[in-house]
């Protein structure tokens, strides 16, 4: 019974991680159908951003206040990386819709930059970020099965974003008018929405969610100028799988793909666990292209 509470656990913990990496990918990919490679630097970015937060705190703040750095951390993350999605947005992006393959390339580009540009402001080396300590431990559940703090901290804070983003989405007036911009372009601009000022914001918003999820990728490691690269084709998987342009989508295949993940690894190993991943995933696209849940549109005849 423990091992199988243990495994439950794990599978829903890599099901956050993979959620919250994917979550802006899937408002930039999925409603804006911007092929964004950049979007693993801007999770970087958001983990740099942890790391100067919590050395502001070190080098000016009393001891004492240290174990607070994070909650500073997280907002400092996604307005960090909001700043940067906009203005790429506003100097590149807005260029180039409609043209799947060059915003592909130049975002790619943008991401290498943006690689090398923080080797030669942090270094080459990965850098360590210090948990606070009501972060040490865990929650003792059973005899032997102990549940990290970190990662409830993290399925907490994918819970608080989802809700974020649902009722932005779903009940506010700019998530209004993101909708009908994605769903008809031409009728929105007829109706008078402002359609760049809600594509830069689109952006800019997923951009930020980049940047959370960066913040919470700290807690799990050392963090370098490659530690999207690693993340990226997990998040487009994550998006295509769930549906493109469907939030409950993404979460159904961020689970899924978790959940899958650790029952392979579980029977098999890390490596055969990871190919039978794909290959299911492969399968299922056969059956459904569309994805989990397909997103109707409207257009002008």
């Amino acid at each position: 019974m423990e091992v199988y509470l243990l495994q439950l656990f794990n599978g829903l913990s890599i099901s956050s991680i993979l959620l919250l990496v994917a979550l802006g990918l899937a408002i930039t990919f999925g409603l804006m159908k911007v092929i964004n490679m950049a979007h693993g630097e801007l999770i970087m970015i958001g983990a740099y951003s942890t790391y100067l937060t919590q050395n502001l705190f070190n080098d000016y703040l009393p001891e004492s206040m240290f174990d607070w750095y994070f909650v500073l951390a997280v907002p400092a993350s996604f307005v960090i990386a909001f700043i940067f999605g906009l203005i790429l947005e506003m100097s590149l992006i807005r260029f180039l819709y409609g043209r799947p393959l060059d915003s592909l390339l130049a975002t790619w580009g943008v991401g290498l930059v943006l690689q090398q540009l923080a080797r030669s402001i942090f270094g080459a080396p990965n850098v360590a970020v210090t948990s606070p300590s009501w972060l040490d431990g865990g929650m003792k559940i059973m005899d032997g099965t102990l549940l990290p703090y970190k990662r409830l901290f993290i399925i907490a804070l994918v819970i608080a974003c989802l809700v974020s983003m649902y009722f932005y989405i779903y009940r506010s007036h700019e998530g209004r008018r993101m909708r009908a911009v994605m769903q008809n372009r031409d009728m929105a601009a007829c109706l008078g929405v402002s359609t760049r000022r809600v594509d830069a914001m689109t952006f800019a918003i997923g951009s930020g969610i980049a940047g959370v999820a960066g913040c919470a990728l700290t807690l799990l490691g050392p963090i370098g100028p490659s530690l999207g690269t690693y993340y990226i084709v997990d998040a487009f998987m994550v998006v295509v799988l769930g549906g493109v342009g469907k939030l409950v989508g993404t979460v159904l295949g961020a689970t899924g793909i978790g959940m899958f993940n650790t029952l392979f690894e579980y029977w098999t190993n890390a490596s055969l666990g990871k190919v039978l991943v794909f290959v299911c995933i492969v399968a299922f696209l056969q059956w459904k292209p569309m994805g989990l849940v397909a997103m109707r549109t409207r257009s002008l005849d």
